[in-house]
């Protein structure tokens, strides 16, 4: 499988049928859901509904949500990367960055590693214009990770019955991030 982009530690490709395990067993944790509407997945067959949607993605907008696989052991830890989304509150379409990780890889720096390199691969690679995120306002390490890549809090808006933050990042405003970072 060719990979899309890749991290210190993280390769991305896209998600194929043999994830299916993977998927399941991060789309079942109760946990992983928490902040997601708590609505895990209950089977395989569902988790392959998952992957088979992701992967209609590609095919209809070009991109979609990439299998997060860890460099060293193999595994697929999770998925991040882009989805293209028209919801009401954002006018038209937008690419919305997003991560999930299996709960055991939890707080070792995958997910702003994942987010920042995908952020990266979608103003240089894709040379997207604005970039946007959500993140239930309760989710503490999903929001800090937002904002540690830039992105602005713009407002808050309900969505499955909670209240979200919403982000957005201009490539402008990141490229003044990057020489900000590079001259100190």
């Amino acid at each position: 499988m060719k990979e899309i982009t890749a991290s210190k530690r993280l390769i991305f490709r896209e998600l194929i049928e043999k994830d299916v395990e993977d998927i399941y067993e991060l789309d079942s944790d109760p946990e992983v859901h928490r902040y997601l509407g708590n609505h895990p997945i209950e089977s395989r067959e569902e988790a392959l509904d998952i992957i088979l949607h992701v992967r209609k993605q590609y095919k209809d907008k070009g991109v979609g949500r990439w299998a997060m696989v860890h460099k060293i052991s193999g595994e697929c830890i999770g998925w991040c990367g882009f989805k293209v989304e028209s919801r009401n509150w954002k006018s038209g379409e937008y690419y919305d960055l997003g991560y999930r990780l299996k709960q055991k890889h939890w707080r070792k720096g995958y997910g702003f590693e994942a987010a920042n390199c995908c952020l990266k691969y979608g103003f240089q690679q894709m040379e997207l214009n604005e970039i946007c995120a959500a993140a239930d306002i309760d989710h503490k390490g999903s929001n800090r990770i937002i904002q540690k890549l830039g992105l602005q809090w713009v407002k808050t808006f309900e969505y499955d019955q909670s209240v979200q933050n919403w982000y957005e990042l201009e490539k402008k405003d990141w490229i003044n991030q990057q020489e900000i970072t590079i001259n100190h």
